[in-house]
């Protein structure tokens, strides 16, 4: 992670090649802006006339201080009208302002946290405080600066910024800034491990490479890891997970993971992610364009990891474990065929009509596996159906499940940390669609039923049992074609942060405020 520093000093005698100020939506300069603009000889009022620079959310202006400062140059960034800004607002002003410095090639930067100023911005629907805003310009800052140069050559790399100071002038605040830091970090570890897996591809990233990487960190961050192999599943009667593996010469992992944080005898919350490591169709080929970003099949195992992880550096009071099926889907002459029978952990007969919805498959599997834990909740993530992005595109996830609660929460969690998620319908009219003629379930609906985001879930309901459960399609989140504020192109690492901060809230007994159920 990037060095990061955070002290206390005037404004005007610190030294950096960069000082970030966070700007409200204004017509001039105002509060902080004050004597740097008259500094600066009233350029920035300039910009604010001429309207090239207003405080709009994610605007910049980067200014030289010709020597009337010990920094050297100043970048404003905008963050939107006072009352109305949020903590994702700060978390993607402050992603912004990092990349463009970078790309300016400063290798060092400075962001100014007055405290209580920035506070006095957000909106009042939730009690802030200034280190939740410190964490959100860490987490946005860090979450932005990543980059996967695994496979390129050192010496084309461009310049990185290395070092962040978060400057505030409160002594007092110092400690609490230090540690909104330190979470911040160990939050975007989590996330960059997520995206790291996801962006490798698939000739390295194997089932058997996920199970080594699972047992490195589990390791490293005292998680309790069992990797159960092809004769294991066998004996357990996983016969859905290994129909979707049986096209592939790479052998399929069962990950389990198992973070003991809370009490002996508390129920753990059991996070499944599917963990398709690379996914042809089967049988069911699908389409040779983007068929290489097939290697994102795998994100919701990633993710999973990737949240134990963090639950585990944070040590939070809580029991979790995580559950990644892992296996490669290829049409090789031994891979299952439309029309073929499986019969699954749970008992349960499937015709698979089309073996590129195998992702339900193995999930099948894993929520039947999940039972044994006992759980308090059980949660799946997965890239599972082409329909989400339909109807959600990239900017939510949809969210299914037979538990409104934890849906609720949920939902209430994405919102804080800017992963949407929006709740699609379950009913039982699409539970009766996914019964079989010749078997006790089919893997797709009939042709014409539609609604493929919701007959995925109807799908792994019954898998799912009485325990309160929720899926979240992530199949239009995972992976975006385009640079955003704190996300680069590709790997998005969705649904950690997410999950981390509900943890967090079940963990302490808290709920997170929200008055709208579908965030």
């Amino acid at each position: 992670m990037i060095k990061t520093t955070v002290k206390t000093e005037n404004l005007f005698q610190h030294k950096t090649p960069c000082l970030i100020l966070f700007c409200p939506q204004e017509k001039k300069p105002d509060g902080e802006l004050n004597p740097i603009d008259q500094a600066l000889g009233g350029s920035i009022a300039v910009a604010f006339k001429d309207k090239r620079f207003e405080g709009k959310p994610n605007q910049t202006l980067l200014l030289n201080s010709r020597g009337a400062m010990k920094s050297d140059n100043v970048l404003l960034v905008g963050i939107g009208k006072a009352k109305e800004v949020t903590e994702e607002n700060i978390r993607q002003a402050s992603g912004i302002a990092a990349k463009t410095a970078e790309s300016a090639n400063f290798k060092k930067i400075s962001f100014y946290l007055p405290e209580g100023e920035l506070e006095k911005l957000l909106t009042t629907d939730r009690k802030k405080s200034s280190d939740e805003t410190a964490r959100a310009v860490a987490e946005g800052s860090y979450l932005a600066l990543y980059h996967f140069d695994l496979y390129k050559n050192k010496d084309e790399t461009p310049s990185r910024i290395d070092e962040i100071t978060l400057l505030t002038n409160s002594k007092a605040a110092l400690a609490k800034l230090r540690l909104a830091c330190e979470h911040a970090a160990k939050v975007a570890d989590g996330v960059c491990l997520t995206r790291d897996l996801i962006l490798q591809p698939s000739n390295t990233l194997t089932p058997t490479f996920l199970a080594d990487t699972a047992k490195k960190v589990a390791a490293k961050h005292k998680i309790a890891c069992k990797i159960l192999l092809a004769k294991d599943m066998k004996k357990l009667g996983m016969g859905s997970l290994l129909g979707v593996s049986k096209g592939s010469h790479e052998p399929p992992a069962f990950i389990i993971l198992e973070y003991k944080g809370g009490k002996k005898n508390d129920a753990p919350i059991v996070i499944v992610g599917k963990g398709v490591t690379f996914d042809t169709g089967g049988i069911s080929l699908k389409p040779a364009a983007n068929m290489d970003e097939m290697k994102k099949d795998m994100s919701g195992g990633a993710v999973t990891l990737g949240t134990l992880q963090v639950v585990a550096s944070l040590k939070l009071p809580i029991n979790v474990v995580g559950l990644i099926p892992a296996v490669e889907n290829m049409p090789g002459g031994s891979a299952i065929k439309p029309g073929d029978i499986l019969t699954s952990m749970s008992g349960k007969t499937i015709e698979v009509l089309n073996t590129d919805a195998e992702g339900r498959l193995i999930l099948a599997d894993a929520l039947s596996y999940a039972a044994r834990f006992k759980p308090k909740t059980v949660i799946d993530l997965a890239t599972l159906t082409g329909a989400v992005i339909v109807a959600l595109g990239s900017f939510a996830a949809g969210v299914l499940g037979t538990d409104d609660e934890l849906i609720g929460d949920l939902i209430a969690a994405g919102t804080l940390t800017g992963e949407k998620l929006w709740e699609l319908p379950l009913w039982d009219e699409h539970d009766k669609e996914t019964k079989s003629d010749i078997a006790d379930l089919k893997n797709i609906a009939s042709a014409g039923v539609g609604a493929g985001t919701t007959m995925g879930a109807a799908f792994l309901k019954p898998f799912a049992g009485d325990q309160p459960w929720a899926h979240i399609d992530i199949a239009g989140t995972s992976w975006t074609g385009s640079d955003k504020a704190y996300t680069p192109k590709g790997a998005s690492g969705f649904g950690v942060r997410l999950l981390v901060h509900y943890l967090e809230q079940q963990a302490h007994g808290k709920k997170t405020k929200s008055a709208k159920k579908h965030g």
